[in-house]
């Protein structure tokens, strides 16, 4: 799908988490409904059932067979954005750190988020910071926030928050922090931090879009099925996603990635077909896609950029 030596490198990954949604006591009906969407959804995309997981070699360390997943796919890196706790994803990472870059995952309204995320930056080499919109209980600009926006915006690290639906069905559709438009006063603020809005905006397409008009410090990630589309009540393609997106903000702030989740479905390769494949049928320039696919997201990294070999390589900072 590239031109040699170009390879993809993917900002949107995950190596396992705690994420707790709707409660501790949520109904059963509501827990059966989202179970079976979850499987028309395996069977639609053609996942392995979760079951096969028991069919893997556990003697392989997790790290290790993301490695032989990227290789087999030719991916150059991937960036996960969650892990038990930034310890876990320093370690992890650091095993193959010429293939994995980690972001910081803390609740931003814990005493000591500031600190936390200065020592996962500092000390163990984080690369950005991981939110969720709709898990957070207060605004993105109440003032107790101030010292984690300061953090990242002197060190010009770029923030990645999950706004719109989340989870399966039965998940969240309805929180104050849900809109991107949540982030609207942050952005101005603090405009040297990268803010990286996942999955086109996840139902909030619109409002994604006008936040971009906004503040340039906005990017869109790419990444996941972006099967919200369907439930949109108007007709809505990732062709049209890529081409509005393009057209309105260019292409210098678009990033793939994939929502890498684990194993046994390990990384979904049809999702990078799928948006290669739009790309190249709206005539997308070759060196936008390699921005897209890879080049955009190392230069938010401080990683050094790959082109095809009619062009040359150059260093992000």
């Amino acid at each position: 799908m590239f031109r040699s030596p170009f390879r993809v490198f993917d900002i949107h990954g995950h190596l396992p988490y705690r994420l707790v949604l709707g409660g501790k006591n949520r109904h059963e009906q509501i827990s059966r409904y989202g179970a079976e969407r979850s499987e028309r959804m395996r069977l639609t995309w053609d996942f392995p059932e979760p079951a096969a997981e028991n069919q893997h070699n556990e003697t392989i360390p997790l790290i290790d067979r993301w490695v032989q997943e990227l290789d087999k796919y030719n991916i150059a890196g991937l960036n996960f954005l969650t892990a038990l706790d930034n310890d876990n994803m320093a370690d992890q990472i650091s095993r193959h750190p010429d293939r994995f870059t980690g972001f910081a995952y803390h609740s931003i309204e814990d005493e000591g988020a500031a600190d936390e995320l200065k020592r996962a930056a500092d000390e163990l080499g984080l690369k950005g910071y991981k939110l969720f919109g709709p898990l957070t209980g207060i605004p993105f600009d109440d003032p107790s926030l101030d010292p984690v926006w300061k953090v990242l915006a002197e060190r010009k690290l770029p923030v990645l928050i999950h706004f719109g639906l989340l989870g399966h069905a039965g998940g969240i559709v309805h929180h104050p922090n849900i809109s991107p438009l949540a982030i609207f006063n942050t952005a101005r603020e603090y405009p040297d931090i990268p803010f990286i809005i996942p999955h086109f905006g996840a139902g909030y397409f619109q409002e994604l879009l006008h936040l971009c008009w906004s503040c340039p410090n906005i990017y869109i990630d790419t990444s996941g099925s972006n099967q919200w589309v369907r439930w949109m009540p108007y007709e809505l393609t990732l062709e049209t996603l890529f081409r509005k997106t393009y057209e309105l903000i260019g292409p210098e702030r678009i990033l793939f990635g994939t929502d890498s989740l684990g194993f046994p479905r390990g990384f979904p390769y049809r999702y990078l077909q799928d948006q290669v494949r739009v790309c190249r049928d709206l005539r997308f320039g070759e060196s936008d896609i390699e921005n897209i696919f890879g080049n955009n997201a190392r230069r938010l990294l401080g990683l050094n950029t790959l082109h095809s070999s009619t062009q040359t390589s150059d260093t992000g900072g």
